[in-house]
């Protein structure tokens, strides 16, 4: 920290962090540093606030540091290593793999196989203190424990299932505030960027004025994708299913991707396995194989994701109302299923 965590204003301190701003409430000089604001308390409001000066300089530290934090970015990453650990019944798991920015790798497996659990593993950092007992290493070294278990500014961002949000905020509102947290020139700005962003990933639009709690899955999956790759600095992405989001698939990949970021997803869809660089197969909670996207793959990727738009678009018309009177051309090998009762 390049400062003392007292130097700073009252008004940014307060907008970092919103346990300084219930603390302070209304300040009559925001311009006046952390500091300063303490000595001008006198004896009647420290027993107000509930604390002693000792004490109540003791935890505008803790709060600061915090606030600090958040201006301070992930730091860059070269490389995330993966340390093998064990699986379900204890064996060594044959495990040693790095992974650089720009990569996009999915983890496949059965239910219950573990890729949750790997998921996890890279999320807090882990060393040896998992189930697994995987090591997790940045550019080749132990993270430092204070970025391990930050609660802002982490490296590892995660995306899980379930987004869903119970802030009585407006998706203009929300992104505003983040980019304000994250110390963003113009954040009112930077929000409208996520939600276009968003938009242009969803299937149904939204607007900076929807409440975040109507939003459907599908509209909050891709507000907080937009919202990772434009604002987030945690260099690694960590998804969990995004096959069922309704959101375009590749483009929330490739935007990610863009912001040079490391991207890990768990999937059952084949598609998405195939848009990785490569895949983890994940069987009895350990890694069994890591296997490179092959050229002949590559070409069974576009075929699978050109049948993929014609269901999609059979799904939309479905959808509006209209019947389904006959299938593509491109179906008619298929034949017609006979109709049973």
């Amino acid at each position: 920290m390049s400062a003392h965590p007292l130097s700073l204003r009252l008004d940014e301190a307060q907008r970092l962090n919103p346990a300084i701003a219930a603390l302070i409430g209304v300040a009559p000089k925001p311009e006046v540093s952390l500091a300063d604001w303490l000595a001008s308390l006198d004896e009647r409001a420290l027993t107000q606030l509930g604390f002693s000066r000792y004490r109540l300089e003791s935890h505008l530290l803790d709060l600061a540091a915090q606030a600090e934090l958040l201006r301070t970015p992930a730091p860059a990453l070269k490389e995330l290593r993966i340390c093998g650990g064990r699986d379900k019944a204890g064996r060594p798991e044959n495990l040693d793999l790095v992974l650089r920015p720009g990569a996009i790798v999915s983890i496949v497996g059965p239910t219950g196989s573990g890729k949750s659990r790997l998921l996890g593993d890279i999320e807090c950092l882990a060393q040896g203190d998992t189930p697994s007992g995987r090591r997790i290493l940045i550019d080749g070294e132990v993270p430092d424990p204070a970025r391990r278990w930050a609660a802002s500014g982490k490296l590892v961002a995660q995306l899980s299932q379930n987004m869903n949000f119970v802030v009585d905020l407006t998706v203009g509102d929300f992104i505003a505030m983040h980019a304000e947290c994250r110390v963003v020139d113009a954040p009112e700005q930077a929000a409208a960027e996520v939600i276009a962003c968003a938009n242009r990933l969803a299937g149904e639009q939204f607007s900076a004025s929807s409440s975040l709690t109507q939003l459907s899955g599908g509209q909050s999956r891709a507000l907080m994708i937009a919202d990772v790759a434009l604002l987030s600095s945690s260099p690694i992405v960590l998804i969990d299913e995004i096959e069922n989001a309704g959101i375009n698939r590749r483009q929330a990949l490739e935007l990610l991707v863009a912001s040079d970021k490391i991207v890990l997803m768990s999937t059952h869809d084949p598609i998405l396995a195939l848009y990785g660089d490569r895949r983890i197969v994940i069987a009895s909670g350990a890694v069994a194989d890591v296997i490179e996207t092959g050229p002949q793959e590559r070409a069974h990727l576009a075929a699978l994701e050109h049948y993929d738009r014609l269901i999609g678009d059979l799904r939309e018309a479905l959808r509006h109302g209209r019947r389904l009177e006959s299938l593509p051309a491109e179906f008619a090998s298929f034949g017609t299923l006979p109709c049973t009762r």
